[in-house]
């Protein structure tokens, strides 16, 4: 199973288990990921935690399925989206690098946490690629239009330190500690009423409805 799902009571922790491939995401797991997150949210999850095993978090796209169109699959979008529609905390507890179109899951979560050796690099200009639709528009909201570019359209990869700095991430902490970071980030909602959770969400994530 390239997935792990487990669920702490009202939170819902979703693990990327591929550490052979250094956590390439398939196609396979971009539609489990998404199942996973859209039945948590309507089973009444109130904090979801995104994260991996092994050194880096994800590598980006599978390079066997890039070339048959995984790179551009609307896979992808759907995926990030489901994230940003989550009614609930989300937060992505980045136990290493994280790279090209996995970047979408980190850009779409409310809470982004690393680990100190964490990298950060979405190489769409040097491999060919445009990003999914919704990527430039989050990251330039995070991280300001320059700095956007400078990831995107200049492909540098950003380093723990330089990604808090430019509030790319919110918070490093050690391996050891990650999870414990993330439980700890997400106790306030777990112990709130979900309804109220939802509706703070949404208000957070500028969405007045």
């Amino acid at each position: 199973m390239m997935i792990k799902a487990e669920v702490m009571g009202s939170c819902c922790i979703l693990r990327l288990a591929r550490s052979e491939k250094a956590n390439a995401l398939t196609g396979a797991m971009l539609q489990d990921l998404r199942a996973a997150i859209v039945s948590a949210g309507d089973s009444g999850a109130k904090a979801l935690i995104l994260t991996g095993e092994g050194r880096v978090f994800s590598a980006g796209a599978d390079l066997d399925e890039m070339a048959n169109g995984l790179g551009t699959s609307p896979a992808w979008e759907a995926l990030s989206g489901s994230i940003a529609t989550f009614p609930g905390l989300t937060i992505a507890a980045l136990n290493g690098t994280l790279a090209g179109g996995a970047t979408g899951m980190a850009l779409a979560c409310d809470i982004r946490i690393a680990v100190p050796t964490a990298q950060f690099f979405y190489p769409v200009m040097r491999l060919g690629y445009l990003p999914q639709p919704s990527d430039p528009a989050r990251l330039t909201e995070i991280v300001g239009p320059g700095r956007a570019r400078m990831i995107l359209l200049a492909g540098q990869r950003i380093g723990a330190d330089e990604a808090l700095a430019w509030g790319l991430i919110d918070r490093i902490t050690p391996p050891e500690a990650l999870m414990d970071t993330a439980m700890a980030l997400a106790a306030d909602a777990l112990a709130a009423d979900q309804t109220h959770v939802a509706a703070l969400a949404r208000l957070a994530r500028g969405d007045q409805a």
